[in-house]
């Protein structure tokens, strides 16, 4: 399927385009592995990653402009740069946000009340998954090794990367792939800090969108995202269609709550990492 816009992207705007995609994934499973102490009652743990989380939400700031959705995209590439001064913070901070997760996650994944709740609680097995269309980290928590990483869409062809892949696939499996995710992550990070090459942000583009289609897909941190985009040659878009990873792994839940503990539906729904607003797109 051709482009929307036939417009090739300059090295530097892929590679900044990739670390804005891990940051975001960083920020992501910090929020989650808050969520999930805070599902156990562990409210001070819940607000150490939360802490956390700041810092990468401040270095969305710094570099994006928004602190959550970092809304730098634009046809043709991207609206901001990272400066030489950035990149030392960056490094820096990323160092400090290892270090403090590294503390947490070990007591996540090694605490007894942790592991009672999850281990053997919201089985999808391998078959499941893959016949339920399950992606991200439910997908690979269960043992199928799918990302859309591995396409070497953007910079990811140029980086180090193997997908993370559990078998159990419980909650504690869905926990595991998610804190080893995030390291993960940080080290990508620092890999296209140092190879990000020099150059343009961004090229000129003129006029409106041909009549084209685009079918886009990308690994969000809650798993596959897809954009579709079809064009009639005006300003306007002839039709726009997002399919959000929540959509595609909330048929799960018909495998993992049925014979649970009622006290087990919340840790089981939330093991999907459910985003309902991003859904209802």
């Amino acid at each position: 399927m051709e482009k929307l816009w036939p417009v090739e992207l300059s090295p530097r705007t892929i590679y900044l385009r990739t670390f804005w995609a891990e940051l975001a994934r960083v920020h992501s499973h910090l929020l989650w592995l808050g969520l999930l102490a805070d599902a156990f009652g562990f409210e001070s743990m819940f607000l150490q990653f939360w802490r956390i989380r700041e810092r990468v939400l401040d270095l969305l700031e710094m570099t994006a402009g928004h602190r959550v959705i970092p809304s730098v995209n634009v046809v043709g590439g991207v609206r901001r740069d990272i400066t030489p001064e950035q990149k030392k913070v960056i490094i820096d901070t990323l160092d400090i946000i290892r270090k403090e997760s590294d503390s947490l996650v070990k007591v996540v994944t090694n605490d007894y009340t942790v592991k009672a709740r999850t281990v053997g609680v919201g089985v999808v097995t391998k078959e499941q998954a893959f016949a339920l269309g399950c992606v991200g980290p439910v997908l690979r928590a269960s043992g199928v090794s799918e990302d859309v990483r591995l396409t070497k869409y953007d910079a990811y062809g140029d980086l180090n990367y193997e997908p993370i892949v559990e078998t159990a696939g419980d909650c504690y499996a869905r926990t595991l792939v998610r804190a080893r995710e995030l390291f993960q992550s940080i080290d990508l990070l620092l890999e296209v800090l140092n190879k990000m090459p020099e150059g343009e942000i961004a090229v000129r583009v003129k006029g409106n969108p041909p009549a084209n289609e685009a079918f886009v897909r990308k690994e969000a941190p809650r798993g596959e995202l897809i954009y579709y985009a079809k064009g009639n040659g005006t300003r306007n878009l002839e039709r726009m269609k997002i399919r959000t990873p929540t959509f595609a792994n909330l048929p799960s839940l018909l495998v993992m709550l049925p014979g649970c503990q009622l006290a087990d539906v919340p840790v089981i729904v939330l093991s999907i990492d459910p985003c309902i607003c991003c859904m209802e797109r």
